[in-house]
């Protein structure tokens, strides 16, 4: 059976999705929704149903969350808000979210939508976790032109082994880089492989880059 992963913090709202959804999907509803991320890593719901108010925590940066992280970024998230407004339809949208439900609840439209995107989806395990985290490194090597750099960059996800980041220096795959961390002071790490390097539109490009060596510090060990 295909499941349903419901935050809200309204508990007659947890009891009436059981109500109306309990007959085609497995629900899983928390009231809490710091541990939404935690339920959707362990139950690996086919579809995530989204309050936006909620007390101590944003729905709005749970959405983020959950479609920007690497292991549920693939799962949809469909919003069920009081909120109206084209606004906010729009900013959730530009968030990630795969559609808007207003309250009271239209179930049969939502039922529908269900249907249509909670997909059991395939998931292959990875060797490791990758996580969205901006991290500020200093990375020495040669560049495309056979000139030594020393040069800035920013990553957009790590991992224990390596990092996805972006910098303004041309370097070409297979390159072997010194990697350090920039901030709160000049650490060295270890060497490391740019596995992937593509040109981006403007002037960075990006690369994936994996250890080959790591002696120093890292953020995740």
């Amino acid at each position: 059976m295909r499941k349903v992963l419901v935050v809200d913090d309204d508990p007659a709202l947890r009891r009436l999705m059981h109500l109306e959804l309990d007959e085609v999907f497995e629900v899983i509803d928390t009231g809490e929704p710091e541990q939404g991320l935690a339920l959707a890593l362990e139950h690996r719901p086919d579809a995530i149903l989204l309050d936006l108010r909620m007390p101590n925590y944003s729905g709005y940066e749970l959405c983020q969350r959950f479609t920007s992280f690497s292991l549920t970024q693939k799962i949809p998230v469909l919003i069920v808000s009081g909120e109206a407004g084209a606004e906010t339809k729009e900013y959730v949208r530009e968030l990630g979210a795969a559609g808007y439900f207003e309250k009271p609840i239209n179930f049969e439209a939502l039922k529908a939508r269900l249907t249509q995107i909670a997909r059991p989806q395939k998931h292959v395990p990875r060797t490791e976790v990758r996580i969205p985290l901006r991290v500020s490194l200093r990375l020495k090597g040669v560049d495309a032109a056979g000139q030594e750099f020393e040069q800035s960059a920013v990553t957009e996800n790590v991992s224990l082994s390596g990092f996805l980041c972006s910098a303004a220096t041309n370097i070409p795959a297979n390159t072997l880089v010194e990697v350090y961390m920039a901030v709160p002071r000049k650490e060295y790490v270890g060497t490391a492989a740019v596995v992937r390097s593509e040109n981006q539109v403007g002037p960075l490009f990006r690369y994936g880059c994996r250890f080959r060596e790591k002696t120093g510090k890292w953020v995740l060990q």
